[in-house]
């Protein structure tokens, strides 16, 4: 049976999930051919042998993956289900070689995928009781051990697999699926809300998500991103020729400059939090962040560098490279994070943060 590491990504961006880890498995000695599912966001890396897929999930980070929201190593190969005893014909195919602390009941994210959901829930009740009754899912309660994934492709066909728990998304599918505020004034809102939840550990939001923060959003109209900054009762400055919403100005925590985001330079050197959407050149919003950060008028940037149509994942290299080695040509210490959000379109949301005093901060 073929090994495989089985990648979820967002639906057109399969291609740039597999050039990703190709090239990232070769930085472990992990070689392999892939299969991809196009438009269904699905990634199949085979490896030669099941001690690389292993080596590789226990080595690489998730969170080093830009375009990979999610992943697990193959168990099976697509497995036909009966219409009747599916619990059973899943259960004999996995076997009871190994004990399992959670069950993933997964589909592609397409509408296809989508629509088996219901069907999904549905059958995972009896499977996770009938898993427990063999030893197979632990206990309810004991979170130690590997997570069983069982990715449908319909109700007759589908795929077992396992993740590490310690490096995986703790989502199914790897999507954090977010409601939208009803008083915020775009739907880009969600972008920056689900930075956050990605970026930042819940451990250190009262450190570094909390009220009384001054931050500053360039390109800010009508205040998507500004409203997330607002909720958590910071003081933002609002950069944007455009018009802000008003909800937002009323709040009090909001000041608006009509000027080019690429001009703006803060009066005192008390802000935190650098947040950016701009609709510019990817290399364009890159370099101006890390100036920021460099000159200190900010502690952590989350900023989107937008996507070209073709060339992408070079692109995308090209640009987090170009940031590298910015930080090394000023022998700085800092934390990079990139990923390719849920509700992330043609763009990929950037969190930097230096880990040592800003070289050309004014003293």
């Amino acid at each position: 049976m073929k090994t495989s590491i089985v990648l979820y990504c967002r639906p057109g961006f399969e291609k740039e999930c597999g050039a990703e880890i190709q090239e990232k498995s070769a930085w472990y000695e992990v070689y392999g051919y892939l299969e991809i599912v196009k438009k269904q966001g699905i990634v199949f890396w085979h490896v030669y042998q099941k001690e690389d897929a292993e080596k590789l999930m226990e080595n690489l980070p998730l969170g080093k993956l830009v375009f990979t929201r999610q992943w697990f190593i193959s168990l099976t190969e697509k497995i036909a289900l009966p219409e009747y005893n599916r619990v059973e014909a899943i259960a004999e195919a996995m076997g009871q070689d190994w004990q399992y602390a959670d069950l993933r009941m997964e589909t592609p994210d397409t509408n296809d995928g989508n629509a088996l959901s219901k069907f999904c829930r549905k059958l995972a009740v009896p499977l996770r009781q009938h898993l427990r009754k063999e030893g197979v899912l632990t206990v309810k309660g004991d979170n130690q051990g590997a997570t069983l994934h069982i990715l449908f492709f319909s109700g007759q066909e589908a795929i077992i697999g396992y993740s590490m728990r310690g490096n995986s998304s703790p989502y199914p599918m790897g999507i954090n699926r977010l409601k939208f505020p009803s008083k915020a004034p775009s739907r880009s809102t969600l972008k920056l809300d689900e930075a956050f939840l990605t970026f930042i550990p819940r451990a250190d939001w009262d450190e570094r998500l909390t009220s009384g923060m001054n931050a500053v959003d360039l390109g800010a109209a009508p205040g998507g991103w500004t409203y997330q900054l607002v909720r958590r009762g910071m003081m933002v400055s609002a950069v944007d020729n455009g018009p802000m919403a008003e909800s937002l100005m009323e709040t009090g925590q909001v000041k608006h400059f009509q000027i080019d985001g690429f001009k703006f330079k803060p009066a005192k050197q008390n802000v935190y939090w650098l947040v950016c959407d701009m609709v510019e050149k990817p290399h364009r919003v890159a370099y101006l962040m890390v100036q920021w950060l460099l000159h200190g008028y900010c502690k952590e940037a989350i900023f989107n560098l937008k996507l070209p149509m073709k060339g992408r994942y070079q692109q995308v290299s090209k640009d987090l490279q170009m940031i590298k080695d910015m930080f090394a040509e000023h022998q700085v210490r800092y934390r990079l994070q990139a990923k390719h959000l849920y509700y992330d379109r043609e763009e990929i949301t950037v969190h930097a943060r230096l880990l040592t005093p800003p070289p050309l901060a004014q003293k």
